[in-house]
């Protein structure tokens, strides 16, 4: 866990217009088909962006992409 006394560290990159949209959607608990409708790409696409994403944010979780995201004020 991370102290919670200072700010997260920087991401290394920043996150594409398309792993944001699939990251607010996962802010909104949708699964990963729910987010493919929306969106109107292919899970396996889908899937691609959050792995990308769950990259540049340094997690491994949904709900710890969610967390950091908020922490840099990406949500």
């Amino acid at each position: 866990a991370r102290p919670s006394d200072g700010p997260p560290p920087p991401m290394v990159e920043e996150l594409t217009g398309r792993e944001r949209d699939v990251l607010r959607r996962l802010a909104l608990a949708m699964s990963t088909q729910e987010i493919a409708a929306d969106l109107y790409l292919s899970v396996n696409t889908v899937k691609t962006h959050l792995k990308s994403a769950y990259r540049k944010l340094s997690v491994s979780r949904r709900n710890e992409a969610v967390r950091r995201a908020r922490d840099l004020g990406l949500l």
